[in-house]
This record gives structure tokens, sequence and C-alpha cells, in this order.
């Protein structure tokens, strides 16, 4: 069963929660750490992030400079394969157009395929660290809906080599992202909307929101997408506050606003405990409007801290 058949099967709404890859050096268990203390709350999938190469200076032994390549949390496919066996759950790992070739995005998704994992979720991935714009690789992706078509043609046994015989197709269910207060790179409203429908007609199967504090958001973001022929499930996503710099760490990472009550609320907060208990409160409240409000799901960002999802998810479904 993939991730639109869980949503389309489900008698109420789902809980999933997302995690980071363990940083170059760290071991897994940490990982487990987390999903061990969500697992009693019958997650339906847990998605697993990627990230791009980043480009460092590093100092020569003659002083001078050169460019490096580094990927700090490698190991996503094969940490979502793990999961997936261990805890016999359903992983969707993270495929990007940012630091990624066609040729070894097919790759990694027929590695995907050996490992038995048949959800991804398609992102574009950030601009490269120091870079204001998007910069896609040589014979890269610039765009998550080139993205989605190119798994969508793997799905019909096309590949980038035309002389393959016999091609067994995938089987691959799509997810894409979507952004209630707007993706900060698009001009408008209108034309994020309309990037969000490219990237559905394309092939995407449902759409997992960037987080936001303010439901109301969520549901204009919603009913837009209905408007504009959008008709695919929509999950919204949350990252509960978690420490005092949020506040102010949040708006400026991922654009999005804070309702002056929330930011009333953590800035009173004499430290970081404090201002998670703040979180959690908010997040609880956040999580039970939205299910009176007949969402499939909610997918929690848990960045590899799993406590407070574990109690805003007793407290909410």
């Amino acid at each position: 069963m993939n991730v639109i058949e869980k949503i389309n099967n489900a008698k109420g709404p789902l809980f999933t929660f997302e995690l980071l890859p363990p940083l170059k050096g760290h071991s897994i268990e940490r990982t487990y750490a987390a999903i061990d203390r969500l697992m009693e709350y019958g997650p339906a999938y847990i998605n697993f992030t990627s990230h791009r190469n980043e480009t460092i200076l590093k100092e020569r032994p003659d002083g001078l400079l050169e460019k490096k390549v580094v990927r700090l949390r490698p190991g996503t496919f094969a940490l979502a394969a793990a999961v997936k066996y261990k805890y016999n759950i359903l992983v969707v790992p993270h495929v990007l157009c940012g630091g990624f070739t066609k040729e070894e995005t097919e790759n990694v998704l027929i590695e995907m395929r050996f490992l038995g994992i048949d959800d991804v979720l398609a992102l574009r991935g950030d601009p490269q660290k120091g870079s204001r714009t998007f910069i896609p690789e040589k014979n890269g992706h610039a765009h998550t809906y080139e993205l989605v078509q190119q798994i969508v043609d793997m799905n019909k046994g096309k590949y980038l080599e035309d002389n393959l015989e016999n091609a067994d197709p995938t089987n691959f269910c799509i997810g894409v992202a979507g952004y209630p207060e707007k993706h900060f790179e698009a001009a408008n409203r209108q034309v994020d909307m309309e990037n969000l429908k490219r990237k559905v007609d394309a092939g995407a199967s449902y759409i997992v929101t960037q987080m936001f504090f303010d439901n109301t958001r969520f549901c204009r973001f919603r009913d837009e997408c209905r408007k504009t022929g959008i008709a695919v499930p929509i999950i919204p996503g949350i990252k509960p506050i978690s420490a005092l710099n949020d506040i102010k760490l949040l708006p400026q990472t991922f654009h999005i606003d804070l309702p002056n009550d929330l930011f009333s609320a953590v800035n009173k907060c004499k430290n970081d405990f404090e201002a998670r208990e703040a979180g959690i409160e908010w997040a609880v409240s956040q999580s039970r409007e939205l299910i009176k409000l007949g969402v499939p799901g909610i997918h929690y960002y848990t960045l590899g801290r799993s406590d407070n999802i574990a109690r805003i998810v007793k407290a909410s479904f």
C-alpha cells in the first residue's frame, strides 16, 4: 500500500512525520530512538529528508583556499530502507532536483525500487549555500514538475536510454510540496498556484504543505487549490516551536509569518523549556482545529526530536 492508498482507505486523519538523516559520522541509533517514541501512535508513514552537496572553502597547506564538495547528511535512501524493514512501516524519501543530474536521479529511483520503496516526495530543493538563486546541475532539472515527469515516465517504463529492451515500469507514488504562504521566489500567489498545478498535472498524487502557524492561511490555500482545479489530497505540515530562537529563525529561514499571539507567548518565555511548552500548546490547538476541518492527515516536522511530537499527537488524535 502506498501513500495515496493509505489516504484513500483511512477511516480518520493520518499522523505522519519527517526525520533528518544523521550527520556524517553519526550512528542511526538516534534516529531509531526518535521513531521509537512515536510508534505507539500508529504513524502512517515516515518521510526522510535529502540534502544536496554543499561547496565549502578549505585552506590548503600553501595557504590558498580550494573548493571542496561535501554532503553533510548522506544516507537518505539506505536509512529509509533500514527503517522500513525494522519497523514494517511505509517510508517516503525526498528526491531533489538540486545537486542531481537526470542520470543520478534515475539511478537513485532504481535503487529505491530494488529496496522495495515505492513512495517519493519530489522537491526542487534550496539554492546552493551562498547563492541567491537556484541553479540546476548540468543535465539536471530546474523545476519540480520536470522531476515529477521523469518519475512518471519511469512508471510507464520509459527510461533515459531509448534503446533499453523490455524495460520494466516502476510504481512510484509521488507527493509534492505546497506553500500556504507562497513560495518566497514566486512573484505572487497566483503564479505560485500555477506552479503547484504544473506539479500535480505532471503526475503528483498528493500535496504536503510547508509549515505554517495560522490555520486560516491553510484554509485559504486549500480553497485556492480547489478553485485552480487541484483536486488531490492536501496534508498540512506543522513544526512546533521548540526554542526561544525559533521565533527569529523560522520566519527568516522558511519565509513564513508567526501569529502575534504565538510570538507574544514565546517572547515572554524565560528559557527554551518554557518556549517548548508554549510551542506544544500552540501545536495541539492547531492540530485539533485542523482535524475538525477535515484534513486527510497532519504531517509533523521533527528535525530529529520527537518527544514534543509524541505529546502533541497524544493530545490531538
